[in-house]
């Protein structure tokens, strides 16, 4: 079995608003092994990109603290780094794809430029030298002339040909572990096949591992080793992928499933999760999605679950499942 590379243990970052504290992520744990892919899976405000913009000491205070847990990088607490140690280990040992290429590309900078910054500081090259790896890097990435490219700015590229320029910016230096949130938001149906089959070859390859952000299941289908389902802040089930679609244990899991449109089956309404995602000032200690739940039980209103690892292995914080997870 591969080595674990990332764990997180217990995390807790909140925000602090007018309204009250926002409990962005609230004591979430799970870790990534080398060369595996694991998709971070939820509606949008359930705590993924938190999750990982704290990984990547991103939250910025005010208004976010990162209050409590560890995050591990190869047996290294990131949380007790100095500001300097993760600078150097940004960008190098890990790298962001981040959701939207247009904001996360600098305008006024050529995209040369941009590729050639994290290798000139990480890896102490030449101009000449970080040059040569920029252009094998856009030309790695799909991107046909790359000389041009080199010399074009981001405004000049398609959305497709910036997002990959972020991916060759992301895989610059080698990481170990390449964080992708959304990376195919807002981009049509081809250029997300292509994108997506770039970032497998990547891993096949160079034995990356991928933490995915998504709500798309049709992504987590293909491109996952492992899923982790959030919601309200909190991991409700964690299972391998195969896993997960063949036997979804948490109602909530089991919605989105629902919810998904399958090729061949016309039907006259698509199915819909009821009720809305609670406020994340006023969560209270239940099971945030109890009454959005038929299963619900007096119990769900009034304690949350612990996620617990049953027989196989599946992890289901649902108290459907307590007495089996008991047993272990």
């Amino acid at each position: 079995m591969a080595k674990e590379l990332v764990a997180f243990r217990n995390l807790e970052t909140h925000f602090k608003t007018s309204a009250g504290t926002v409990k962005a992520v609230n004591d979430v744990s799970f870790s990534i092994r080398e060369g595996e892919t694991l998709c971070v899976v939820g509606e949008s405000g359930c705590g993924k990109s938190v999750t990982a913009m704290s990984l990547m000491q991103l939250i910025e205070s005010p208004p976010g603290k990162i209050v409590g847990g560890e995050i591990f990088f190869e047996g290294k607490d990131l949380l007790k780094l100095s500001k300097k140690d993760m600078s150097r280990l940004r960008g190098k040992e890990i790298a962001m794809i981040f959701q939207e290429p247009m904001s996360s590309l600098n305008p006024v900078f050529t995209i040369g430029k941009q590729i050639t910054e994290p290798l000139l500081y990480h890896l102490n090259m030449t101009q000449k030298e970080a040059k040569a790896r920029a252009i094998e890097l856009i030309t790695m990435v799909g991107i046909p002339r790359p000389e041009k490219i080199f010399h074009s700015y981001p405004h000049e590229l398609s959305g497709g040909m910036r997002q990959r320029i972020m991916i060759a910016i992301a895989l610059s230096c080698d990481p170990k572990l390449l964080i992708a949130d959304e990376p195919t938001t807002a981009l049509d149906v081809t250029i997300q096949a292509q994108i997506l089959d770039l970032m497998r070859d990547i891993k096949t390859k160079r034995n990356t591992a991928i933490m995915m952000i998504t709500h798309d299941l049709g992504v987590v289908a293909e491109m996952a080793d492992f899923v982790v389902v959030m919601y309200a802040g909190k991991v409700i089930e964690e299972a391998s992928v195969l896993e997960l679609f063949r036997e979804p244990r948490h109602p909530y899991t089991q919605g989105l499933l629902k919810a998904k449109p399958v090729i061949n089956q016309r039907k006259e309404r698509l199915y819909s999760i009821p009720g809305q995602v609670p406020n994340p000032v006023d969560l209270g200690e239940n099971c945030h999605f109890h009454d959005r739940c038929e299963f619900c039980m007096e119990i769900c209103k009034t304690k949350a679950p612990p996620l617990r690892a049953h027989i196989d292995g599946h992890k289901t914080a649902c108290w459907l499942y307590e007495e089996e997870g008991k047993a272990q």
